[in-house]
């Protein structure tokens, strides 16, 4: 089957030959519509869109280009894998070919999203410009590789319900993941800070941080055209995690979460498009920061309620909190997410903790 060709760009984003899509509350004004790997879609005339390949469920995470006067910038990079760059080195011989690349905006220190940070920085002489502590955050992780697990990290699975054959097998696996799918970061980098205005090309580009997903995401807004570079703030259709890091185990990345909620949804307009990292653009932001609250608000009320019939541990606590069975994929993101929503519980009140043989036991009373 022959596929649609793409429209040209129309202003409004809403003459550009898509049938606009409304579900639970949100409008998609390009339909179903996204570039395909390696193609570049014109959402401005000063605006990009491609896409990059990740494995597993997400699939893919959305790049923006944005026009920088003598060149273009690029928001977000992709894993440091070879299907990933495979696209990009595409691009530069191809779309991209006659273009400088000023930048590199990164929203945060995840490796869908810093991976070829590095490679590019390095491969074009440009610089990154990150938040400082997600910078840190990456050096940290790229440098961290190990043998075996820290014991402590091992400790706080038992903590969280692991039994002995899942933590011997994290023993073996080594320690260091996150360094293979990053690529190596120049030695240094411009930071980003909250409430920063950063012009890029004839826009001008605010700086919001947000922490609990990580601990200071940065989404970049253009308030004048409307628009948000969400980054994994505010994605349409699935929740980001929020999990417990074993960089700050006493931390309470929820409550700091549903604070970044709150502060998107003041500081938002109503009818400003969100440009997700994963997913499709689309408007309605207040109705889905709205419905993302809520969504932890119901999971934290069902699992006080639970804790008061019988007492838990995270990994109990699963059937729970997610709609789906939680395999070895992500058996380590589900504990995360779970401890981060009984951290949430105690540090509030509203649930008590005891530990017996290691594990921690959590209760409402």
């Amino acid at each position: 089957m022959a596929s649609k060709p793409t429209p040209a760009y129309d202003a409004s984003l809403a003459d550009h030959g898509f049938e606009a899509k409304e579900l639970k509350g949100l409008t998609y004004p390009l339909g179903d519509h996204a570039p395909t790997y390696g193609e570049i879609y014109p959402l401005a005339p000063d605006l990009g869109w491609t896409r990059m390949p990740v494995p597993g469920n997400l699939a893919h995470i959305n790049i923006w280009l944005l026009d920088d006067g003598d060149g273009y910038a690029i928001a977000d990079t992709g894993l440091f894998m070879p299907g990933t760059i495979d696209q990009w080195k595409a691009l530069f011989g191809d779309a991209l070919a006659d273009r400088k690349l000023t930048r590199i905006f990164v929203t945060h220190f995840h490796p869908d999203h810093v991976g070829c940070a590095g490679w590019l920085a390095n491969k074009f002489k440009v610089p990154i410009w990150m938040n400082r502590t997600e910078w840190l955050m990456a050096r940290m992780l790229t440098s961290d590789i190990k043998e075996h697990p820290p014991e402590e990290v091992l400790e706080r699975r038992v903590f969280a319900g692991w039994d002995e054959e899942r933590v011997e097998k994290m023993r073996s696996g080594g320690w260091g993941n996150f360094a293979r799918a990053v690529s190596r970061l120049p030695t240094g980098h411009v930071r980003m800070d909250d409430g920063q205005m950063i012009r890029v090309g004839n826009r001008d580009w605010t700086v919001m941080t947000g922490g609990g997903h990580t601990p200071e995401h940065v989404s970049l807004v253009d308030f004048t055209n409307g628009m948000v570079i969400a980054g994994d703030q505010i994605l349409p259709r699935i929740t980001s995690n929020v999990s417990t890091m074993d960089s700050e185990p006493e931390a309470d990345p929820l409550g700091e979460w549903l604070a970044g909620l709150a502060k998107f949804r003041a500081a938002l307009p109503a009818d400003m498009l969100v440009l997700p990292a994963h997913g499709e653009p689309f408007t309605g932001v207040h109705v889905r920061l709205d419905r993302l609250a809520a969504g932890h608000h119901e999971r934290l009320d069902a699992l006080e309620a639970a804790l008061r019939e019988k007492e838990m541990r995270g990994v109990d606590t699963f059937g729970l909190l997610f709609d789906r069975e939680i395999d070895d994929s992500v058996y380590g993101l589900a504990t995360g997410e779970a401890m981060a929503h009984l951290r949430h519980l105690q540090l509030t009140g509203r649930v008590n903790c005891e530990v017996r043989d290691g594990a921690g036991w959590y209760f409402a009373v």
